[in-house]
């Protein structure tokens, strides 16, 4: 057995304690990642997927600016018709186009509702499912969980393209 001296000794505790913290550190980043892009995208996501109570019908596109398009809103079941609501939209719609919508409460702003309403108001969470990827494979070395991530936030992001 080879005796080791006591610097020696507390430099080998030292650096077990800053591999510690690398992964420790390396975790508490990518759920902060995770949680901020599923708080995020709840922000648009609970209109969509919790639709009881609120208003739902479609929107006639009246007139587009660079991100966001207004016009009348037609209501389906009891809701109520409204002259103009404004929707932000990410990709280019031309002007007479119809889109389901859902209303949010208390305003005149409109949220895409649908597949393609649904898996865009999940982008926020698959841009950090991407980031928790390369942070999982390259701090943590997780390589198959950080591809998991990765691919499943592409797909995310790749629905959300083709259903727009």
């Amino acid at each position: 057995m080879v005796k080791r001296s006591r610097s020696r000794r507390m430099a080998e505790g030292t650096w077990g304690l800053v591999l510690l913290s690398r992964v420790v550190g390396a975790w508490a980043l990518i759920l902060l990642l995770l949680a901020s892009g599923a708080w995020d995208s709840w922000k648009t996501a609970q209109y969509v997927v919790l639709t009881k109570g609120h208003e739902r019908g479609t929107m006639t596109l009246a007139h587009c600016a660079d991100s966001t398009c207004t016009g009348p809103f037609a209501p389906k079941g009891s809701a109520v018709a409204r002259p103009e609501v404004r929707i932000s939209l990410p990709v280019r719609h031309h002007v007479g186009d119809h889109v389901p919508v859902v209303v949010k409460p208390d305003s005149d702003t409109v949220v895409r509702s649908g597949w393609g309403g649904f898996f865009f108001s999940w982008v926020p969470l698959a841009g950090a499912l991407l980031l928790a990827g390369i942070v999982a494979g390259g701090a943590l070395r997780m390589r198959r969980t950080g591809w998991a991530l990765a691919g499943l936030g592409a797909a995310l992001v790749g629905a959300a393209f083709l259903l727009l």
